[in-house]
């Protein structure tokens, strides 16, 4: 009789492991998940998505006045608030340093949950990475700053494409899918918002 009471809750026991097991997420749920989030964040911000077409016919703007966002190939919707230093030279360069002056929002989550990081309110205290470029990547590299604390060395890949279309002192705000953000965002799968006031370039 015990054996069987014994058989009984061992049988219970894997009912409820394989229920837990049911109740994990997959990787393309989460993903699904996360578009959700996009779209629910894009809705809530009344923002106006448009095509890289009409992006590239503005002149490769965004009109903020309309809250206007480009989504591009990458996945990352970006608004290009002021595109910078009206002098054309003063595009991104291979090896320049980059201060940044941003503020961080996790788009998923309670709302209690969701983080903010941001260095705007300590103005002797800025984000620096270096940007690097190979035969067949760029890059961006930590070397001080909040994110470094928090997230390490490697800057995250949407960041780096506002660079191909702004100038010194550029500000722009961005929806960071995690196959383009740090390595939490990765991890969790979880979108960011960025509002980034200023990439200012050194070389």
């Amino acid at each position: 009789m015990k054996r069987l009471v014994y058989l009984f809750f061992g049988l219970m026991g894997l009912v409820i492991a394989f229920q837990a097991c049911d109740n994990t997420k997959t990787y393309a749920e989460m993903l699904d998940d996360e578009k959700e989030a996009i779209k629910a964040f894009i809705r809530d911000s009344n923002i106006t998505v448009i095509s890289q077409t009409q992006f590239h016919e503005q002149d490769s703007m965004t009109d903020v006045s309309k809250n206007e966002y480009v989504q591009l190939a990458s996945g990352v919707y970006m608004q290009i608030v002021d595109k910078g230093s009206s002098n054309p030279a003063d595009t991104i360069r291979p090896n320049d340093l980059v201060l940044v002056r941003f503020y961080e929002y996790q788009i998923m989550g309670d709302e209690e949950e969701r983080t903010l990081i941001s260095n705007l309110s300590y103005p002797d205290f800025v984000d620096e990475f270096r940007y690097t470029v190979s035969s067949s990547s760029i890059a961006g590299i930590f070397t001080q700053g909040l994110m470094y604390s928090y997230y390490g060395t490697q800057v995250p890949a949407g960041w780096l494409v506002p660079l191909t279309y702004v100038r010194d002192r550029a500000h722009v705000k961005l929806i960071i899918p995690s196959k383009m953000g740090h390595s939490t965002s990765s991890s969790y799968v979880c979108p960011y918002f960025y509002d980034i006031r200023k990439y200012q370039f050194y070389r």
